[in-house]
C-alpha cells in the first residue's frame, strides 16, 4: 500500500474508534511521526493531508522544517534536555515532552527571547520500566500548576505512552489514568491530550485522545 493508502486506513480506523466513543473524528489531530523517514515519503503523507508531523530530535527537524511550507504544525515530541531547549522553543507549534520545572523554566526563557509563547504538553510516565521518560502521574498536577505560571510558556495538556502490550485493549487502563488527570487540569490547560501510537491508537481515541501519534502505520517499520 502507498503512503496515501495508509493515511486513508489510518484515519478511517480514528473515525471508527471515535464512533464507538460517541465522539465525532474532527476531535482527532493525526500528528505523522516522521524520525528517520525521507522528505519525499513525508511530502506523500503531506500531499494525502496530513499537515501535523513529529520529530524526535532537534537535528533531524532542523534539515526537515526549510523543506516544507507555513502550513505544516511541526511538534516535538522527543526527550528534551534543557541544554537543547534553546533550540527547540519557539521552533515547533507543540512541545509534547515537559518533564520537570527546570525545563519549563528554560523554554519559558527561549521562547520570551524569541518573542514566542510555546505551547507545551506535560509528558506523564506511564510506564513504570525505568528507561522511559517523563515525569510521575502523582507529581503531574503540582508541575501543570507550576508550568502555568511561567512568562513564555502555555500549558496545553498532556502526553503519555502505555507500555507496550500484545493486546492493544491492555493499554485501556494507563490511558483512562492518563485522561483522568487530565480531566483534572483547569480548563484553560485542557486543550491536548495526545496518547495513543500505531500499535494502540484506536483504543487511545476511545478513551479521549484528542492528538494521536502514528509513525509505523503511516511510514512503515524503520530500519
Amino acid at each position: 500500500m502507498s503512503i496515501a493508502d495508509n493515511v486513508a486506513r489510518v484515519r478511517e480506523r480514528i473515525a471508527a474508534a471515535a464512533s464507538r466513543a460517541g465522539r465525532s473524528h474532527e476531535e482527532i489531530t493525526l500528528v505523522a511521526i516522521t524520525k528517520t523517514v525521507d522528505p519525499s515519503r513525508i511530502r506523500e503523507a503531506v500531499e494525502a493531508g496530513v499537515l501535523d508531523l513529529g520529530e524526535n530530535y532537534y537535528q533531524e527537524a532542523r534539515d526537515k522544517i526549510p523543506l516544507f511550507g507555513p502550513e505544516i504544525r511541526w511538534h516535538f515530541t522527543g526527550h528534551l534536555q534543557s541544554n537543547k531547549a534553546k533550540y527547540v522553543a519557539g521552533a515547533f507549534a507543540l512541545i509534547h515532552s515537559l518533564d520537570s520545572l527546570p525545563l519549563a523554566q528554560e523554554i519559558g526563557r527561549r521562547a520570551s527571547a524569541r518573542n514566542r509563547v510555546q505551547s507545551v504538553l506535560i509528558e506523564v510516565k506511564l510506564d513504570p520500566s525505568d528507561t522511559k521518560r517523563g515525569i510521575a502521574p502523582e507529581e503531574t498536577l503540582a508541575l501543570a500548576e507550576q508550568a502555568a505560571g511561567i512568562a513564555g510558556v502555555r500549558l496545553c495538556g498532556l502526553m503519555g505512552m502505555a507500555p507496550y502490550v500484545i493486546e492493544p485493549g491492555e493499554a485501556r487502563p494507563y490511558f483512562v489514568r492518563l485522561r483522568r488527570l487530565f480531566e483534572e487540569l483547569p480548563v484553560e490547560n485542557r486543550q491536548v491530550l495526545s496518547m495513543g501510537m500505531s500499535g494502540d491508537f484506536e483504543v487511545a481515541v476511545e478513551e479521549g485522545a484528542t492528538h494521536v501519534r502514528i509513525g509505523t502505520a503511516i511510514f512503515g517499520l524503520r530500519s
